[in-house]
């Protein structure tokens, strides 16, 4: 187990902090605050030794770069929201259950993985010149939002 710095201290408090997964920037920005003069290089370091000790999950889109959740989060099932106008990434609760109908005949569905793309709360309420809900919960509104608009696809890995 490598040794704590400020650094990782940093970068564990701010993914914790946002509770949803962070890119490299975003986790940059975040730990900026407290420690102006940290470098991306580092961050990246950082991550991959976390990763390694297993405090991080990586949390990979289809087409994107990885972002990063704490594994505790990453342990209990759950999907996610990529917000396309600001590209943040959400963690969504809940699940549609089994999706064994979903496979071809004979096949067997070990897991599953599903991502809901839109707009968050924040995103859709700049869009209609409102002010945002409680960027707290940007599921939630979205979720609302009729799926004829809210594009998801299933990914088994």
């Amino acid at each position: 187990m490598e040794r704590s710095t400020r650094q990782r201290t940093a970068i564990r408090a701010a993914i914790e902090a946002a509770a949803r997964p962070l890119s490299p920037h975003e986790i940059l920005d975040a730990v900026r605050v407290t420690v102006p003069e940290i470098g991306i290089a580092t961050i990246y370091r950082n991550l991959k030794l976390l990763l390694g000790e297993g405090e991080l999950q990586a949390v990979t889109l289809p087409g994107e770069n990885p972002r990063y959740e704490t594994s505790h989060a990453a342990h209990h099932h759950h999907h996610h929201f990529h917000c396309v106008a600001c590209d943040r990434v959400f963690e969504v609760e809940g699940c549609p259950g089994r999706m064994d109908d979903l496979a071809p005949a004979g096949f067997v569905i070990d897991r599953h993985e599903l991502t809901l793309y839109g707009e968050c709360a924040e995103c859709a309420a700049k869009r209609k010149g409102k002010a945002a809900p409680d960027a707290a919960a940007p599921v939630a509104t979205s979720a609302a939002t009729p799926a004829a608009k809210r594009p998801a696809r299933a990914h088994k890995h």
